[in-house]
Parts: C-alpha cells; sequence; structure tokens
C-alpha cells in the first residue's frame, strides 16, 4: 500500500469518527426503552430506577477515570462544581423521570418517536447560546436547518402514519400472532399527558447537552466529567425519591437477576456511562447539535431490529418515514461538513506555528486606513 493511499484512509478514519461514535450510539440506545418499559410493567419505580442506573455508573466508569485522568484532571472550581450539579439534575434526575414517566403512559415506540423533538430543542438552544454557527443565508447552515425538519418530518410519518402491511420473508410466519404484549391495559394509557412529560424531558435533556458542552471547555476530562454528573444525579435523585416516597421502602428491592436489575444495569452502562462519555467526545469536535441530529435515526434502527428480532410487521408509514430521516440526517451531515471544511480553510499559521484565523486578520486589515505611509 503506498503512503498517499494509507494517508488518504487515515484521513478518512479520522473523519469518519464522529459519525461511527453518534451511530453506535443510537444502536445503544435503541434497546433501552424497550428494555426501561419491561420493568417499569414490572413494577419498578421510575425514580428508584433513576437512581441505580446512575449509581451502576460511577461504579463502571468512576475507578477508570481515576486511573486514566489522573494526570489532565483540572483542578474543581466553583463554577465548575455548580454546572456539574446542575448536569446531575437535568438529565439524571428531571430528564429520565419525566421520560419514564410518560413512557409509564404510553408505549416504549410512542415514548421513542416524542424524544424526536429533541434535535430541534437542542438546535434552537445551541443557535441562542451560539455554540452552533448558525448563518440563514449560507447554503450550509440552510441545510443543517432543513435537515433537522425533515428529520422531525419523517420521525412523525413513522409515528402517525400506517399504511399497508409489507409481507417480509421472516415476519410472514408471525403475522397472526397478537400484537397486545404490553402488560399496561389500555384504560392506563394517556398519550396527551405522556407527551407533555416526553416533551418536558426532552427539553431539560436539551438543556443538559448544551451545558455538557460549555463544561467541556473548562473541564475536558471526559470520564471524570461522566462519573461526577452520574454521582451528582444519583445523589439528588435519591434525596428526590426520599422525599416523594417517604415510608415507601419496598421501592428499592432489586433482586439479582430480575428485569429491573437487568434494565438498571443496561440503561447504567450504555445511557447514563457511555452515552454521557461518547456524546462529550462528538460534541468537542462536532458540537451538541450533531450528537442529537442522529437520535430519530434509533427509530430507525429499532423497525429494523424488531422486524427481525421480534418478527414485528412493517408499514409503509415506516419505511417512508426512514427513507425521510435519512433525506434529513443527510443534509445535516452535509451541512456540518462544509461548515468543517470552511473552519479548517480559514485557519492559516503564523512563523510560530500558532494558528490564525484568516478571516479576522483579513477583516482587522481592511479596517486600517493608510495616511501617508502610516497606518491608524
Amino acid at each position: 500500500m503506498s503512503t498517499n493511499t494509507k494517508e488518504c484512509l487515515l484521513k478518512f478514519l479520522t473523519s469518519a469518527k464522529p459519525y461511527l461514535a453518534v451511530i453506535f450510539l443510537q444502536i445503544g440506545y435503541a434497546g433501552s426503552a424497550i428494555i426501561a418499559k419491561t420493568a417499569l410493567n414490572n413494577g419498578m419505580s421510575h425514580y428508584t430506577f433513576a437512581v441505580y442506573r446512575n449509581v451502576i455508573a460511577v461504579v463502571v466508569f468512576a475507578p477508570c477515570a481515576a486511573l486514566l485522568e489522573r494526570k489532565i484532571r483540572p483542578k474543581m472550581t466553583l463554577s465548575i462544581f455548580w454546572k456539574i450539579m446542575l448536569l446531575g439534575l437535568l438529565e439524571p434526575v428531571i430528564d429520565q423521570n419525566l421520560y419514564y414517566v410518560g413512557m409509564k403512559y404510553t408505549t416504549a415506540t410512542f415514548a421513542t418517536a416524542m424524544c424526536n423533538v429533541l434535535p430541534a430543542i437542542t438546535f434552537l438552544l445551541a443557535w441562542i447560546l451560539r455554540l452552533e454557527n448558525v448563518n440563514i443565508w449560507k447554503m450550509p447552515s440552510q441545510a443543517k436547518i432543513v435537515g433537522t425538519i425533515v428529520t422531525l418530518g419523517g420521525a412523525t410519518i413513522m409515528s402517525l402514519v400506517g399504511g399497508p402491511t409489507i409481507g417480509l420473508p421472516w415476519t410472514k410466519q408471525h403475522h397472526n400472532v397478537a400484537t397486545t404484549t404490553s402488560s399496561t391495559s389500555p384504560t392506563e394509557l394517556n398519550p396527551v399527558k405522556g407527551a407533555l412529560f416526553i416533551v418536558a424531558g426532552c427539553f431539560c435533556w436539551a438543556c443538559f447537552y448544551n451545558l455538557q458542552a460549555i463544561t467541556l471547555k473548562k473541564y475536558p476530562a471526559g470520564l471524570s466529567l461522566t462519573s461526577l454528573i452520574c454521582v451528582a444525579g444519583a445523589l439528588q435523585g435519591t434525596a428526590l425519591t426520599l422525599v416523594v416516597q417517604r415510608g415507601n421502602s419496598g421501592i428499592w428491592s432489586l433482586h439479582w437477576g430480575s428485569s429491573k436489575f437487568f434494565a438498571s444495569l443496561y440503561c447504567g452502562i450504555v445511557n447514563s456511562g457511555i452515552g454521557y462519555y461518547v456524546s462529550g467526545l462528538i460534541m468537542n469536535v462536532k458540537g451538541p447539535v450533531f450528537v442529537t441530529a442522529f437520535n430519530p435515526l434509533g427509530m430507525v434502527i429499532v423497525a429494523i431490529l424488531g422486524s427481525f428480532i421480534l418478527s414485528e410487521q412493517l408499514n409503509l408509514g415506516r419505511v417512508v418515514g426512514a427513507a425521510v430521516i435519512v433525506i434529513g440526517l443527510y443534509l445535516v451531515i452535509w451541512g456540518t461538513s462544509k461548515d468543517d471544511q470552511k473552519s479548517s480553510k480559514n485557519l492559516s499559521t503564523t512563523e510560530d506555528g500558532e494558528p490564525v484565523d484568516k478571516e479576522l486578520t483579513e477583516t482587522k486589515s481592511s479596517n486600517q486606513t493608510v495616511i501617508g505611509d502610516e497606518s491608524v
């Protein structure tokens, strides 16, 4: 293999890392809704569920952070401390409890579909906080805006539009199997109330992503930040549970090998631990909007895996919605890549090797007025 080929391959792999990471993250999230719904249907309290998953994340990731980041961990300041406490409140406590309450009033599929409002909320907050470069007169920014709207439209089509069933070879034998597998009775379902809880949770989740991106600039030790967020979430969640569920000690029971234990273990490691850490790594390169832009991909993954593993029937609405989501994601990715190319072109180096923004240099030069042989 020639040197040029190796360099091109290495460059491709480096640029592809954020995309591969966010796709694998969505694959990990795909099973969490079904697993969590099963545990909640089996009587697990959403308060203790949120506490246990953060405790498990701390147990797994805190030792790794202590070993791997002992030399690069910044000093704790009051500003960083309050940001970590707020991060621990926003997602590990408020968002998780609101999401699980909303799921109890609806279904796992409906909850997953409603979470697709997250990219739009994150985009608006990042735009307001200037974490996302947006110029509505430029094509890349227009592509990101349109792409976000299109992904939301595709998710809506998947959730609300039915259509004829597509008979796949591996699902035909289960065509007559009843679909009422949930232990939640129809009289307990309240889609409107559930949707309100989930949307409120998504707003807190969007705030969490943007605040995490801001905090990582001052506290770049990702594993340590993940562990501290989970510690803060576990402590605040425990306090909330003791106040709201005082005198109800039975909700803390957790039996080895039960669905409750497995759900806490899976969501603790995948959602809280790996999710926070990998999202932070991607944010450092692409920003918070890029992470959430792939959220609708979770619905596509669930639909595909469900047809293979659970032999669920696919209808035309899901297929069309999945296609629309793919188009929207392509627009977001294209706009992001163009912005990255523009940013890299605007950077040059000085004689000492320090990066300089070309646009800033040109602006300063144009603002100088030359009088005679002097510039003012």
